[in-house]
């Protein structure tokens, strides 16, 4: 048989290793329910937003519209990303000290002649978002009068809200506030707390004494919200949303008395650790590509279950939680940002895959051998 058929077969064989299925083709669970998406961002090892998969706001809202005595000035000059200094860390210090993460800050003292207090918030640049589970490791402000979200965003009347109010924080009370924006909402004057999707829980924690894991999942007739894997309240009814969206977080403060207070005597910071989302699309292009990788879901290990926390995200083992874009070939075809050291791409191999690709390897060499006995 000539040599260059071989090498042809050989070729061929390696291609078709190369092609093979790779775990949680068919997507992710949380608690049986499947979600073909995610989003997972690990802030504290990336050193640029820009890499994360989420962008910086920039808007404006006046006084009047935004229903407080200062307006609000979100700008990307008050995010800062603070890594750690080792990519194999997984708490401490960031490169210019204090919380590493994400830092989204709420600018403190008298605002300036604009009337306007600079704040921070950052989006997803995935805004096909419908239904799914959406959790954030974040450490809030101590400085009275800021409010610091976690949220799911459609427009006004479609929206998931955690948020905390910092100048509830004192040592008996540690309030977090659970919100379903909604056309009630909008018709009691913006105001979620006169209306049945509003509900206030207190934690066994300080929200601004260290990292907790803060998530809501949502399905078309509820949404679930949990503190450290454990569950809060659910919420249903017409103001559950039923379009898509994006995920925010989002650090602010409109000196309302009622609501966020302020503003922070002192620059205020959130710090999150990660962010990560589970869910499915409306982007028919993600549809197609779902049916082209999803060959068949009862395969074993083409749905991966989304590890749950056991403890809060805050020493170096705790807060090293489970990254399906750190593993090896568990997303395949997911849109991951390059911008973390420690993000595995999908081009390699899991055992299973080697083990499809060894076979077929082994095949096309038996083929081989055989046609240059025949011939």
């Amino acid at each position: 048989m000539p040599l260059i058929t071989r090498a042809v077969c050989l070729a061929s064989a390696l291609l078709f290793a190369s092609t093979a299925w790779a775990n949680c083709e068919c997507g992710y669970t949380v608690n049986g329910t499947l979600y073909t998406e995610l989003v997972e961002s690990d802030f504290l090892h990336i050193k640029e937003l820009s890499q994360s998969g989420w962008t910086a706001q920039t808007y404006t809202v006046n006084p009047q519209l935004s229903r407080g005595a200062f307006g609000k000035n979100a700008n990307p000059k008050q995010i800062a990303m603070n890594p750690l200094k080792s990519r194999y860390d997984w708490a401490g210090q960031g490169i210019n000290g204090g919380d590493a993460g994400a830092q989204v800050i709420v600018r403190g003292g008298k605002p300036g002649k604009d009337n306007m207090i600079p704040m921070g918030e950052i989006d997803t640049n995935r805004t096909d978002m419908l239904y799914g589970s959406f959790r954030a490791g974040m450490k809030l402000t101590g400085s009275p009068g800021t409010c610091g979200a976690f949220f799911w965003y459609r427009n006004d009347s479609q929206e998931i809200d955690m948020e905390f109010l910092s100048h509830q924080f004192n040592k008996t009370s540690h309030p977090v506030n659970l919100v379903l924006q909604s056309e009630a909402s909008i018709a009691a004057g913006y105001d979620a707390a006169h209306t049945s999707a509003f509900q206030v829980h207190q934690l066994p924690f300080n929200p601004s004494g260290g990292f907790h894991e803060y998530r809501f999942d949502w399905f078309p007739d509820r949404v679930e919200f949990y503190a450290d894997g454990v569950l809060l309240d659910t919420m249903s009814g017409e103001g559950v949303p039923s379009t898509p969206g994006h995920m925010t977080l989002s650090h602010w403060s409109n000196g309302d008395p009622n609501w966020s207070a302020g503003p922070p005597s002192q620059d205020a910071i959130m710090t999150v650790n990660y962010a990560k989302g589970y869910f499915n699309s409306t982007d028919p292009q993600r549809a197609k590509d779902f049916k082209k990788r999803c060959k068949n879901i009862n395969e074993p290990n083409a749905t991966c279950e989304v590890p749950e926390i056991s403890q809060p995200p805050n020493n170096n083992a705790s807060a090293k939680t489970f990254f399906f874009s750190q593993q090896h070939n568990m997303t395949n075809n997911q849109t991951i940002p390059s911008g973390n050291p420690n993000t595995v791409q999908s081009g390699a191999w899991s055992i299973r895959a080697s083990l499809q690709g060894l076979s077929t390897i082994l095949l096309l060499f038996s083929l081989v051998l055989f046609l240059d006995w025949w011939s």
